[in-house]
């Protein structure tokens, strides 16, 4: 038996199987990585299991340690309410160490670009693409302040202009649409322009946003099961179940 907590993946869920579907081959890439560790995946919605209904069965089977790790890539409404709402209903004989959001990490950039890489670009491509960087979207400042953020370093590594898009209908005033950030990186003169979704699983806004990319050169795929995105859940693990008490011997 491991004395590692378990680790439980808080995946939003979706009417689109896609996104189960990527969210569990995620899961078995991080299993794959880390075999010493239990990874158990809930759903906040519309897929099974439901979040409290892993944590009740966790708790009937006797564990005691918890880290639920919102597969989110930013800190927005999901990640500061709806999960801590879920967690404080859950069994009280459970410990629960809730781990940060994935993102911002290097390591999702370094899965950006090779989404890229399979799309088609090569390194050599980077000085003249132009990237639409395009998240789902949100209206909480924070998250909109990290996109803007990735945006900027990332541009800061070689490529010919980086460009944050929404592709939800709430975004702020400044974030473009997909399609409207494609047709600014044209009118700035970047030879080719890239989208690179920044989202981790398809859906109803990743298929907006590749709608949006219709006139760019090149669409990557969104992060999935991508290697880097394993290692940043484990690296959220990790910094969550450091506080959890050692295990001391019978």
């Amino acid at each position: 038996m491991t004395n590692q907590p378990v680790l439980l993946v808080i995946a939003h869920g979706s009417r689109d199987p896609r996104h189960a579907a990527t969210v569990h081959a995620l899961v078995r890439r991080v299993r794959a990585t880390r075999p010493d560790v239990r990874v158990e995946t809930g759903f906040l919605d519309f897929n099974v299991p439901s979040v409290q209904g892993v944590l009740e069965s966790l708790a009937v089977q006797g564990v005691r340690d918890v880290v639920a790790l919102p597969l989110l890539l930013t800190r927005a409404f999901h990640a500061k309410a709806d999960i801590p709402a879920v967690l404080a209903d859950a069994p009280p004989q459970l410990r629960i160490h809730q781990a940060d959001v994935l993102g911002p990490s290097p390591l999702l950039t370094a899965a950006l670009e090779r989404r890229l890489h399979e799309a088609g670009l090569t390194p050599a491509d980077k000085s003249s693409t132009g990237v639409v960087l395009a998240s789902a979207g949100s209206t909480d400042p924070e998250a909109i302040a990290v996109i803007a953020d990735i945006a900027r370093e990332w541009r800061r590594t070689g490529w010919c202009a980086v460009r944050p898009a929404f592709a939800s209908a709430g975004s702020p005033a400044g974030f473009p649409r997909t399609e409207d950030a494609v047709r600014e990186l044209r009118a700035l003169g970047c030879s080719r322009v890239a989208v690179a979704p920044y989202v981790l699983a398809p859906g109803f806004l990743p298929d907006r946003i590749a709608r949006g990319a219709a006139q760019a050169d090149v669409l990557a795929d969104v992060l999935g099961p991508a290697p880097e995105v394993a290692r940043v859940v484990l690296e959220r693990y990790e910094a969550a179940r450091m506080p959890l008490p050692a295990a001391v011997s019978a």
